[in-house]
């Protein structure tokens, strides 16, 4: 949807003016730019039906767009059925918070929009396959925007981003835990990553796998270097300034390898850097690992935080 040319330019600046507002009031790095995106398409949906004025925009014409286009609407980029709930709620959730925006900015009085969130699930997280993993790492082969503008800074990154899956799904550390990661916390000559905060400030040691541990060394000694530029952040994940890299930034770089795989499925998926850790104590089980074992690598205080993983596998098993 990124791409809809809207072309009122009330509507673009309107659009510009939103996702600032976002970033001034701290919003998450992913909801800065996702949110705007989600309202260029009820902008274009207004433009084509000739409502061009900002007085257009109005809580019924969001409510006429949401109910007989979004929820009717196939994913355009795919041509696959109809938008998840989970998806649906993000547009909901974008289009309430552009709501308050023009009222808070005193833009226009839009009234409340009266559109109840859409039933989700079970409450049972979403998990990748092992065959979606291999994708995400594939994926950070693909092409991006990077590769033709700055081929070096994207080879840095791609390095990075396969650190980054090797670190929350083969070693099945928490998103803190892996934003807290330093490189003294990794050895990988002893194939051991120290988690020094891991929850209620306990520290565990970590196998690393022999793959993980190629895709980690790439990343530390070719790639980080040359990210690294004049700061001397300890991190172990570091973004393009060289500072440690945020939560919200590592799961945005999450998210842009998702829509970089050819698989609609898990892009309808809610994934986190906590599913990949989900994903990982589950194939670990199917595997054949014992579950103590498990609840060991994952640092869990007791044996029954370890047994959910049981229950996914079972539902993964009768799908």
């Amino acid at each position: 949807m990124k791409q809809l040319p809207v072309i009122t330019p009330a509507y673009r600046y309107i659009e510009k003016s939103f996702k600032e507002w976002l970033d001034v009031l701290g919003y998450a790095e992913s909801s800065v730019y996702y949110m705007p995106i989600a309202i260029r398409e009820l902008l274009y949906y207004l433009e084509q039906q000739q409502r061009t004025c900002l007085s257009d925009i109005t809580a019924e014409a969001i409510k006429d767009y949401y109910y007989n286009r979004l929820k009717s609407r196939t994913n355009q980029r795919y041509q696959t059925g109809a938008l998840s709930n989970e998806h649906l709620n993000k547009h909901l959730q974008a289009l309430k918070k552009f709501c308050q925006y023009l009222r808070q900015s005193g833009r226009l009085q839009v009234g409340n929009i009266t559109i109840h969130s859409e039933q989700v699930g079970d409450g049972q997280p979403d998990i990748l396959t092992e065959a979606e993993v291999q994708q995400l790492y594939r994926a950070t082969e693909t092409m991006s925007e990077y590769r033709k503008r700055q081929p070096e800074l994207y080879e840095c990154l791609a390095m990075r981003d396969r650190a980054m899956l090797s670190v929350f799904y083969g070693c099945g550390l928490r998103r803190n835990e892996g934003y807290h990661l330093n490189v003294s916390d990794i050895n990988l000559d002893s194939r051991i990553l120290h988690v020094r905060k891991g929850k209620g400030y306990k520290e565990r040691l970590v196998p690393i796998s022999s793959r993980s541990v190629q895709f980690m060394a790439e990343y530390l000694y070719d790639a980080r270097p040359p990210l690294q530029k004049i700061h001397r952040d300890e991190a172990f994940f570091i973004g393009r300034t060289g500072r440690r890299l945020s939560g919200q930034s590592m799961l945005l770089s999450l998210h842009k390898l998702i829509q970089r795989t050819d698989n609609a499925i898990l892009q309808q998926k809610h994934i986190t850097l906590h599913s990949l850790r989900h994903s990982i104590a589950t194939h670990l089980l199917a595997g054949g690992m014992e579950i103590t074992h498990i609840k060991d690598f994952l640092g869990h205080a007791s044996l029954e935080s370890t047994q959910i993983y049981t229950h996914l596998l079972q539902k993964d098993t009768e799908l």
